[in-house]
């Protein structure tokens, strides 16, 4: 595509969004700000916290808390450019369609929006693994390796058959389950430091790369605030009300984290941490509240991580066939793979299962983070471009940048040192995503000329 055809394109879209939004305006179905900062919440609340709390404190120690809170603050950014971008071109597709309005339709936008599509398939894998997990540790720890992940790939195709099925009572069922979740987390938070005998604490030590390692790890918890940009077109004025809901999302969040991971940290050293690890939670409830506490920190984490991974299959596979519908990626992936919803849902669930054998759960929950690490700074950067459209401030989009590729560098280094397979499998889905997208565009060139 030329430049003009660009300048063009993007100039449809800018009309389409903008008549997309008049409509809702006057046809009062916009959402409320409330609603959208629920949305946030729910998008960003439970299922990592509840898998990774342990594969943190193993770097962090007892300074896990202070990791929650710097990654708060490096998302604060990334959070501050999707909030910019969704005001700006409202739209259901989110950042599919950020990726487009900045760099064009072409190499960039259609390599990108692939390897964006397979971040949220391993952030799926990471929410399966802890499913998996959990569902051990009720079963009192006694399944095999193999079973455990047998009980992964089952959620998967649970889920997929839950989203072929419908998604409105689905969509009722989780935010009752994120609701429930929220308060247990609270309730266990206030019982825990409650309890704690805070005279007897002892700080771990700790090293700035053990913290930005952590801190890197747990970014994968504030993933979620993207789905609110996805209700911008919605909203009544998302110039102000888009801003707002975001980061009051990120805020409360923080909050919760902050709690929670404060309390497990006086209750439980990191020793015991590490040894609980992928079930730290409920291990930590039981001492706060026994078996009653155990098995509702453990039922809130098995809702929480079938709730994310239903949304993120959800959310991946309609990703997957909007972008096939919209030609936003390769014409071999779009018609071949991903042509329709049902066809992206089962190569989306494909996939999600084949990650899950392979790789274990602290594992899958780096290859998550560092995913969406690079997703944020790409689209930002991609900001940048269009930044006079969005008004944005240059300093927060660079700090977005550096940020986000700093801590994925900490990360990607820690990786190829602990699991170098994992990173060998996360640097080929990044080329090769831009490679099938620059193949399948050579080709279509070729055979017109």
């Amino acid at each position: 595509m030329g430049l003009n055809e660009a300048n063009a394109t993007l100039a449809k879209q800018e009309t389409l969004n903008s008549s997309l939004l008049k409509k809702t305006s006057t046809k009062g179905k916009e959402i409320s700000l409330f609603s959208a900062t629920a949305l946030g919440i729910g998008g960003m609340m439970g299922a990592g916290l509840f898998s990774l709390l342990g594969t943190a404190s193993a770097h962090a120690g007892t300074h896990v808390p202070l990791a929650f809170l710097l990654g708060a603050i490096a998302a604060s950014f990334s959070v501050y450019s999707y909030a910019k971008l969704g005001a700006t071109f409202p739209s259901s597709g989110g950042a599919a369609t950020f990726t487009v309005m900045s760099f064009g339709d072409g190499l960039i936008s259609g390599g990108l929006n692939s390897f964006q599509y397979i971040a949220y398939l391993i952030a799926a894998a990471l929410y399966a693994c802890g499913f998996s997990e959990y569902a051990n540790t009720i079963s009192g720890g006694n399944l095999s390796a193999f079973e455990v992940k047998i009980i992964g790939a089952v959620i998967v195709v649970l889920c997929a058959g839950i989203n072929l099925l419908g998604t409105d009572i689905v969509g009722k069922a989780e935010t009752i389950a994120i609701g429930f979740v929220t308060i247990a987390l609270l309730l266990f938070s206030a019982g825990g430091i409650h309890i704690a005998n805070v005279s007897n604490f002892e700080a771990s030590g700790w090293s700035m790369n053990g913290i930005a390692i952590a801190t890197g790890i747990l970014y994968i918890n504030y993933q979620g605030f993207g789905v609110v940009t996805n209700s911008s077109n919605a909203m009544r004025e998302p110039q102000k009300e888009l801003p707002l809901a975001m980061f009051s999302a990120l805020i409360l969040v923080t909050i919760a984290y902050v709690l929670v991971s404060t309390a497990v940290v006086l209750l439980m050293s990191p020793v015991q941490m590490l040894q609980f690890n992928g079930h730290v939670l409920a291990d930590a409830a039981q001492m706060v509240a026994g078996k009653l506490g155990f098995s509702i920190i453990a039922a809130s984490a098995l809702l929480a991580c079938a709730a994310a991974l239903n949304a993120t299959i959800f959310a991946a596979s309609n990703i997957a066939a909007d972008m096939a519908r919209k030609s936003s990626i390769s014409k071999i992936l779009g018609g071949a793979v991903l042509k329709t919803q049902i066809r992206a849902l089962s190569v989306s669930s494909f996939i999600v299962i084949a990650l899950v054998l392979a790789f274990p759960l602290d594992v899958v929950g780096k290859m998550a983070s560092l995913a969406f690490l690079l997703v944020y700074a790409a689209i930002t950067y991609g900001h940048i471009k269009v930044r006079k459209q969005t008004g944005a401030k240059l300093w927060p989009l660079w700090t977005a940048i550096v940020v986000n590729l700093s801590l994925f560098t900490t990360l990607f280094i820690n990786v190829v040192e602990s699991a170098p397979g994992s990173a060998i499998a996360l640097a080929l889905a990044l080329f090769g995503s831009f490679g099938l997208e620059a193949l399948s565009r050579s080709y279509l060139k070729h055979k017109l000329d």
